[in-house]
């Protein structure tokens, strides 16, 4: 008798095909991914003073980015004045750092407002309105026991893209 070889069946013939897809996608990825990986980012100061000559460096940058993402510290007011005058002058203190650094207001994707009193929210929001573009930032607003070192009426920092 005679032997009669079996061909493969339509739906053996789909799953070898898809089997081949999947390995040559994954190796695709995993070869993109094995690329990204190596390519660490690059972390960067942005000083917004020069050093003199044997002058120490400072205690803190006032932003620092990593791959595409800007870190800015902290920006107080430490003049008398409204809640308002110092909200408005450290959005404005702030957005100085965000182009120094590449970025924008409207690229600003959280923020932390510390308050000296958290009764002075309302007005504060006065100032803080509009400032973001179409689509503003997370938000968190504290006012921290013992106050904002300083004798800040606000602090803010914040995080953003470049």
């Amino acid at each position: 008798m005679e032997k009669i070889e079996k061909l493969p069946s339509r739906r053996g013939l789909i799953k070898n095909a898809a089997k081949a897809a999947a390995a040559i996608t994954g190796s695709a990825v995993l070869a993109s991914s094995a690329k990204a990986q190596t390519a660490k980012p690059e972390k960067k100061s942005y000083p917004t003073k020069t050093l003199a000559p044997g002058e120490a460096p400072p205690l803190f940058s006032s932003a620092v980015s990593y791959g595409n993402l800007v870190f800015l510290a902290g920006v107080g007011y430490h003049e008398n004045g409204t809640i308002e005058e110092a909200t408005k002058h450290v959005l404005d203190e702030l957005e100085k750092n965000l182009t120094n650094a590449g970025s924008s207001m409207e690229k600003v994707l959280k923020v932390n407002v510390y308050l000296n009193d958290i009764k002075d929210w309302a007005r504060m929001n006065t100032a803080y309105a509009g400032r973001w573009g179409t689509i503003p930032p997370v938000r968190t607003t504290i006012a921290p026991a013992g106050g904002i070192p300083g004798n800040s009426l606000v602090e803010i920092d914040l995080i953003a893209y470049i």
